[in-house]
């Protein structure tokens, strides 16, 4: 042990870890009362309040080798808030609970704090509360609430025939990351702030994704009929929103032609092409984007371009250029 990863959680007790990351966390509009209780209160001037939460295990969602506590904290909230914005709703505060081992840096605990902060704040939410413990690995899990200040939630069973398949955020990029990353192609310092080498926003977007938050209430106000956030992969997210439907998605590669090109300079540094990119496009996960239907005389809210429609099917799913995807559905948590 060195004198930079100094004090270890181990050293500290728990009301000194907390004296540490309290500060860190700025509450917000909606935060009536913050941490230091037994509960937090927030305010629901809707009457109604969206809650939603995901959890990220250590070397399953992400390893301590490649991300800080800062890209950790800006992750499991960027989770969290996407699915928010997905009902249409805007975000209001966070609950964050963490199991941490003895040997763990103190300062990655602060860093995953000030990444909880610097994800939530533009967004709107502070974090409030949330419980502390001891384990052999670290858990971060995430509860979010959002208001959706009288808009109706947008679910993913509202898509009809008809309707204009449309996407906000980025696509592929944390695949194309994850990809460089896991093969030694790139390392985390590539993706830092400021770093200018040509893989870094491939790197970065897997460390730490940028969630188009605000397009979710504006697709809610534009009048969208289904919208979820793509954590798990593009194919595999519309099929979601089609079998809530009832439909058919039929996504169109020359609408996502940009976004290959986009990941053309990855896919060369590990010896591959534009299959490759593509493949990131559609099965990719952990983007965060929302993917949402709009009938179809609606105009696009900021944010979204078309990538599909929808159609009537006997049996829901979702289609490639009119036929069977040539590339697997994306992540699945349990058969990976």
């Amino acid at each position: 042990m060195t004198d930079a990863t100094r004090p270890l959680v181990r050293d500290l007790s728990e009301e000194e870890l907390l004296a540490r990351i309290f500060p860190l966390l700025p509450g917000a509009e909606a935060t009536l009362l913050g941490p230091g209780d037994d509960a937090a209160v927030v305010a629901a001037p809707d009457g109604r309040f969206v809650v939603t939460t995901d959890v990220l295990v250590e070397d399953r969602h992400f390893r301590r080798r490649w991300s800080t506590g800062y890209d950790v904290g800006v992750r499991a909230a960027t989770a969290n808030l996407a699915d928010v914005a997905a009902m249409g709703a805007r975000p209001t505060s966070l609950v964050v609970s963490l199991v941490v081992p003895g040997d763990l840096p103190v300062g990655w605990v602060t860093g995953l704090a000030r990444g909880l902060a610097d994800a939530g704040t533009p967004a709107g939410a502070g974090v409030v509360g949330g419980d502390l413990s001891g384990g052999d690995a670290v858990v971060v899990a995430v509860t979010a609430h959002g208001d959706l200040q009288g808009r109706a939630p947008v679910t993913r069973s509202g898509a009809r025939a008809g309707d204009v398949v449309a996407y906000a955020g980025n696509r592929g990029l944390s695949a194309a990351g994850l990809a460089l990353l896991d093969a030694g192609a790139a390392a985390p310092a590539d993706g830092a702030p400021g770093a200018d080498g040509e893989l870094g926003p491939y790197v970065g977007g897997y460390l730490r994704p940028d969630a188009p938050l605000a397009a979710g209430p504006g697709a809610a106000t534009a009048g969208a009929t289904a919208m979820l956030d793509v954590s798990d992969g593009l194919l595999r997210d519309a099929g979601r929103i089609a079998r809530a439907s009832g439909v058919g998605l039929d996504l169109e590669t020359t609408a996502l032609a940009t976004d290959v090109a986009r990941l053309l300079p990855a896919a060369r540094a590990l010896g591959a092409d534009a299959v490759a990119a593509l493949g990131w496009v559609l099965s990719g996960g952990e983007d965060h984007g929302l993917l949402a239907t709009f009938p179809p005389d609606a105009a696009l809210p900021a944010g979204f371009r078309r990538v599909g429609r929808v159609l009537a099917a006997a049996e829901p799913g979702v289609t490639v250029d009119g036929g069977e995807p040539a590339t697997g559905p994306g992540w699945d948590h349990f058969a990976g």
